[in-house]
């Protein structure tokens, strides 16, 4: 293609880029001359060089897709996208606004950050994971690169529930990449993963673990399946007092307003009452503003639960 042609060819372009994310070496090796790429960079010209060798083909503020584009591009020919953007791209929620883009790469490599894309090298590049066409690292892995660079507590915590409560990941997988990797940025993680392990899979069951600790009481079963004598499903606890039958529900708004929470809480509430199952409901905010008198609930529930005799009801793994 000649150099006059260039000028009317961003279709061809666009087809062959990333959103419109293209290596400048992309252009030169379909013939494009450098100077073209360069004028064409310039103030007043149709592109924009987004980071070093890497062109966006439209002068506007890139997108957040073009963002996680043009960071690949510049880490190509081996880099994916970890940390709080993958966590993005994977469809967890509980995770804070960041305009930076982490990206790993070989460790034998030598590229220095850049604006919004933050490089890091490693001994261990994991399998990429496409959604909608972006190379991600595993859910497991991303949790894991963001948590290890958050420095408040509540974050972590946040991050780290989502990740098993919505099943991107189990506690097991998060210990075994955490044992794999670097022990860097890892204190906050490694507690917040003791404060599961008792099964705990949301911050306010972490509270509620606390809570819990207080009273006095036996140790309950978290997030355990329930049965009735006939083998039919009942719910899944919060936490379960297994010696008195005692269902301890932590009832977030989050989960559990608008009318498709309200009809399940229902019909999981039917269930209980059917099994002859006593339920004490508790607002995850008491957990926090009113433990103690979450914990005279949990005690007379307790007292109230080992006063009857004990439903027919088992747990199932």
């Amino acid at each position: 293609m000649t150099r006059t042609k260039w000028s009317g060819a961003q279709e061809f372009l666009l087809k062959a880029s990333d959103h419109g994310i293209i290596r400048v070496s992309t252009l030169t090796a379909m013939g494009m001359p450098a100077g073209t790429v360069t004028r064409q960079c310039r103030p007043g010209g149709s592109w924009q060089l987004i980071l070093p060798g890497v062109v966006c083909l439209f002068r506007a503020p890139p997108s957040w897709r073009q963002m996680l584009a043009a960071a690949v591009a510049y880490g190509s020919p081996d880099a994916l996208i970890t940390g709080l953007a993958a966590c993005r791209g994977h469809g967890l929620r509980n995770i804070p606004r960041d305009r930076l883009v982490h990206i790993l790469i070989d460790h034998e490599r030598r590229l220095k950050d850049h604006d919004f894309v933050f490089v890091e090298r490693t001994r261990r590049m994991p399998e990429v994971v496409r959604r909608e066409g972006v190379a991600l690292a595993p859910a497991t892995r991303a949790v894991l690169d963001a948590a290890r660079r958050m420095r408040e507590l509540e974050p972590v915590r946040a991050l780290l529930t989502e990740s098993v409560q919505r099943r991107f990941s189990t506690v097991d997988r998060l210990e075994q990449e955490l044992a794999a990797g670097s022990g860097r940025g890892s204190a906050i993680v490694r507690r917040v993963l003791r404060e599961m392990e008792p099964g705990a899979h949301s911050v306010a069951e972490i509270d509620a673990t606390y809570v819990w600790s207080r009273s006095g009481l036996p140790p309950p079963l978290w997030n355990k399946r329930l049965v009735n004598a006939q083998g039919d499903y009942i719910a899944k606890p919060d936490a379960w007092f297994d010696e008195v039958g005692l269902a301890w529900e932590i009832d977030s708004l989050a989960f559990h307003s608008g009318a498709d929470g309200f009809v399940t809480t229902v019909r999981r509430d039917n269930k209980y009452a059917i099994a002859g199952v006593q339920v004490l409901r508790t607002l995850p905010t008491d957990l926090r503003s009113a433990p103690r008198a979450v914990i005279a609930e949990l005690r007379a529930a307790y007292a109230a639960a080992a006063s009857r005799p004990r439903p027919d009801v088992k747990v199932v793994d």
